[in-house]
This record gives C-alpha cells, structure tokens and sequence, in this order.
C-alpha cells in the first residue's frame, strides 16, 4: 500500500501513528521509508511501539533504525522452525564447550547468507530454502536418534544449514526495498536481534537440558523430544515441497 500526500508548504517535522495492527493483528508490521531532500528514515512500527516523530529539518527521528533490532528478536522467537533446529542441535550437544561451537557456527553461518541475501548479493528461491530449513530439522533430530557420535561434528552441521537459516531470516529485508545506505544499516540491527533473541532462546534452553542431564530417564527423554521434532521437520518438508503456495 502507497500512501501519498500533499502539503501547503515543505513539512518540518512528520507525526505518523500506524494502528492498523487492531484491524490485521500483531503479526502484521508497517515498515516505513522516509525520503527527503537532506536525507532517508528507516523503521518498523511495532503493537508496542505505534508513533514515530521524524523532524525532516534536523535529520532526527524518535524511532531509526534501531527498530529493526526489535523485528530481529521478533522474528527468531516466532520463527518455529528456526528454534525447532537449535532445539534439537542442543538435545545432544554435549558439553558446554560443544554447545558453544555449535550456537557460534550456527551464527556465523546465518550472518554470512544473511548478508548475502539481503544485499542481493545471492537469491535462492523461496521453496528451496523454506524446504531445506524443515530437512534441516529432521535430519539433526534423525542424528540423535541413530548417530552415537553425532556430537563430534556437530558444529560443522549447525554451519552448513546455518547457512540456508540465513536464506530464511534474509526474507524480512529482501521485501521491504530499502535504499542501500539504509539497508546496510538495517540488516546489521535486525542481524543483532536475531542474535540477542537467538542468545534468549539458548539461554533459557540449556540450563534445562543441564537439569534434565541428572535423571535416569534422560536418555528416554532425548530420544522421545527427537522423535517429536523429527516428525515435525518431515511434516513441515512435505508442506513445503508439496503444497508450498508463494
């Protein structure tokens, strides 16, 4: 949707409040670009964060581009299929060292393609990515269940479908056609929030797994999370390669 208006005289300060979340609900998301003669604006409404003040004279606005750290953290913590795969990379991850290496390959790898991708620098189609993102899934909870010594290379698989992950983080970005000297500054906020909502996720995860580690029926426990997660990756490849609808 465009939106275009006209004013009497050049406009000193712009007030924009976007409320159409009440009506299309929370997953919807405004992203504006603001373009004038001394300069460009670039930010995401959010349901919390609903009014923006942007003072064309002085370059300054209330919100910037900070806001797409937010849709960053946003976008890792409602992302399923992405805290599905560190889920069952960290099931049996090892010691904290092996989890360290695995998380940090992990990140890496999705910081590269996500830069790649949103700079246009490479395009993989859509099927392809969100396909092999739901393989990547099922194959490392396959690895728990029928792999002993799974662990010892785990941070090199956690590196390679990392790298399709990126693909699929890249997609916020690639849809909103910021300028360059915007977007450059965009993807490394939002590529901060994917971390900072990603070092959330693993946070809150591995003290439990710790935990879990004390009981008899941890083994039990592992193997029965696996097969959950490995009929879920399965299910979500054959939705994708399937009845994927672009």
């Amino acid at each position: 949707m465009q939106l275009q208006f006209s004013c009497a005289r050049p406009p000193q300060e712009l007030i924009i409040r976007d409320d159409l979340f009440d009506v299309l609900g929370a997953g919807y998301h405004t992203i504006a670009n603001i373009q004038w003669s001394g300069g460009s604006e670039q930010f995401v409404f959010l349901p919390g964060a609903r009014q923006a003040r942007v003072s064309l004279s002085r370059g300054v606005t209330t919100r910037g581009i900070g806001s797409f750290f937010l849709l960053g953290v946003e976008h890792i913590l409602t992302g399923y299929d992405h805290l599905l795969f560190l889920l069952a990379l960290a099931l049996r991850g090892g010691n904290l060292w092996s989890l360290f290496k695995i998380i940090t390959a992990f990140t890496v790898a999705h910081s590269i393609t996500l830069a790649l991708a949103a700079l246009n620098i490479v395009a993989l189609p859509e099927r392809l990515v969100e396909a092999t993102i739901a393989l990547s899934i099922a194959y490392v909870a396959a690895e728990n269940l029928f792999m002993r010594q799974a662990v010892s290379h785990r941070w090199a698989v956690a590196f390679v479908f990392g790298l399709m992950h990126g693909f699929g983080f890249s997609s916020v970005l690639r849809e909103l056609g910021l300028p360059k000297q915007g977007l450059l500054w965009a993807l490394l906020n939002f590529n901060l929030g994917v971390e900072a909502g990603q070092a959330v996720a693993v946070l809150l995860a591995v003290p439990l797994l710790i935990w879990l580690r004390g009981f008899r029926w941890e083994a039990r426990a592992v193997v029965a999370m696996s097969v959950a997660v490995l009929v879920v990756g399965l299910a979500l490849f054959v939705d994708r390669v399937f009845l994927f609808s672009a």
